[in-house]
């Protein structure tokens, strides 16, 4: 048996891969999170697969329903929101996977800040004004950050940030970030992106806390600041450049 990591997606049903349906469809159990993954999905699993929601439960009642599936050699699809590599939390279920001797593949998703970006029509990384998006979240009742990871050092770079989980401190997120790209910095706040409830903020570093307060916005949404959001004025890409030489690999 294998369990299968599947991102499902930011939130549209419609939003999951194709492999990542396809594996749903053929997999006789189904751990997946109750409280981000659309229920939607769920009509895509075998009409006797055993459904397991597990909102409330702990890593190793987590560990413990795969290893119950790897005895009964049944595979398993784990549905994770988004997509596995980002905020996922899959790596401690690997290496618990790992100690057991249980196999396992990962079949990505759609991040959340991609949705967020389609939601906002706009491309992220814009020619001669931002290249680099960095994503991140802040520390205030989870796992400490890294050193060097704060958001005072991540704002010196001036790159696009992404930071989830992080409405409900909003005014921190302006105060360490004032200082870097200062209060006319274009930021936007997507939630529930691709859902049909998406709600879509836009403002500055001056005016965005006031916003998301009055939004009651606390879960399932990223922040996003960067001068890319704002950008109108840029050359264009080399890519598609009439003087790019196309004979050259």
């Amino acid at each position: 048996m294998t369990v299968y990591f599947i991102g499902a997606g930011p939130g549209a049903a419609d939003l999951i891969t194709v492999r990542g349906a396809r594996t749903l469809a053929a997999a006789p159990v189904c751990l997946y999170a109750g409280s981000l993954v659309p229920r939607e999905l769920l009509a895509e699993c075998p009409p006797d697969a055993r459904l397991v929601d597990t909102a409330q439960l702990n890593l190793d009642q987590i560990v413990e329903e795969c290893v119950r599936a790897h005895g009964a050699g049944l595979d398993v699809a784990r549905l994770h929101s988004g997509d596995p590599s980002v905020f996922s939390a899959v790596a401690e279920q690997m290496r618990r996977l790992d100690a057991a001797g249980i196999p396992y593949e990962v079949v990505p998703g759609v991040p959340a800040f991609a949705a967020a970006a389609a939601a906002l029509k706009r491309e992220l990384t814009v020619p001669t004004v931002g290249q680099t998006v960095i994503l991140t979240r802040i520390a205030q009742q989870a796992t400490p950050m890294p050193p060097g990871e704060d958001l005072a050092t991540l704002g010196r770079s001036g790159a696009l940030l992404v930071l989830h989980l992080a409405t409900r401190y909003v005014d921190r997120v302006v105060d360490e970030l004032l200082p870097h790209y200062g209060a006319e910095c274009p930021v936007a706040v997507v939630a529930m992106a691709s859902r049909p409830d998406e709600l879509i903020l836009r403002g500055t570093l001056a005016d965005i806390a006031p916003q998301v307060k009055e939004a009651g916005l606390v879960r399932t949404a990223v922040i996003i600041v960067g001068r890319t959001l704002g950008a109108e004025q840029f050359p264009d890409s080399h890519l598609y450049s009439p003087e790019r030489d196309r004979h050259v690999c």
